[in-house]
């Protein structure tokens, strides 16, 4: 098997990327890659002062702005600001495991920063997107399981994993859906999953035991972790195409195109899901 690495990044000049969540991280390092390579870099973070001190001695073309993906008046404020072409999407932002909370909006902190965000950003710039969705999800998608009736936590009793799995699962469900409906429309652009892995990140500090940072004969570094984003961004894969890495359990190695679980697979599932998440959020999706 062919070992895919950065070094292997096509020209990106003339293409713009945007990256949520870009400050630090698989975000930080995808930015990096990527500008390197010659494309011009949004990032949408929540802190544009650290967003701009993160990136000031990376060589390359950056624009950082305001975005907090579980804002949804900071999302529409974002897309609104958009004009012309953008070429990749990278919904990279993320927490994991957090004690419960709710949104400015009265949403599940958690979920809204890994769906439901990313959900109503896609769908507000998609009229700009020329290339490509890539939303990054989690091998623990596929323990997660989807309550139609409570996508938001509001009757079930939260646990802060369990909302963690689910809303990996429906990233995956979206993926799906988007994909389907993009190409009814006939249209050439693809939604991708990218899976780092387990990276050693400051992603699972709030969990209990941070014990994902401690096993690290098991996971990915971070630099390895960034290289399945960087390959579903970038390489010629089929739409709906799942990037993860190519070791025992998907959990380290090199980026390959590998399968979803079966639950991230389930179209009629996709479809409801979409649906309920546009009425939850009180958006007109695609």
């Amino acid at each position: 098997m062919t070992t895919w690495t950065g070094n292997q990044l096509p020209d990106m000049k003339g293409r713009t990327v945007v990256i949520t969540g870009a400050g630090r991280g698989l975000g930080l390092i995808t930015a990096r890659e990527l500008a390197g390579a010659g494309a011009h870099v949004v990032l949408g973070v929540r802190d544009v002062h650290k967003g701009r001190r993160a990136v000031a001695d990376i060589p390359g073309t950056f624009d950082v702005r305001p975005l907090d993906v579980a804002d949804l008046g900071s999302l529409r404020a974002f897309a609104d600001a958009w004009s012309g072409d953008l070429d990749i999407l990278i919904n990279n932002a993320g927490v994991m495991d957090i004690p419960a909370a709710r949104t400015a909006d009265g949403l599940d902190q958690q979920t809204t920063t890994n769906y439901t965000g990313p959900f109503a950003l896609t769908n507000m710039l998609l009229e700009h997107i020329t290339d490509r969705v890539v939303h990054v999800t989690s091998q623990l998608h596929r323990l997660g399981k989807i309550d139609l009736a409570d996508l938001d936590w509001r009757t079930r009793t939260y646990n802060g994993m369990a909302a963690y799995q689910a809303s990996k699962l429906a990233v995956v469900l979206f993926s799906l859906e988007l994909q389907r409906r993009l190409a009814a429309e006939g249209s050439p652009v693809r939604s991708v999953l990218a899976s780092p892995g387990i990276a050693r990140t400051s992603l699972a500090a709030h969990s209990p035991a941070n014990i994902i940072n401690r096993l690290t004969f098991l996971t990915n570094s971070p630099e390895r972790g960034a290289l399945s984003v960087l390959y579903a961004a970038t390489q010629d894969v089929p739409g709906n195409s799942y990037v993860g890495p190519d070791g025992p359990g998907g959990v380290r190695g090199f980026p390959a195109v590998g399968r979803q679980g079966k639950a991230g697979l389930d179209e009629e599932m996709a479809a409801q899901l979409w649906n309920a998440t546009s009425e939850l959020l009180g958006i007109q999706a695609r």
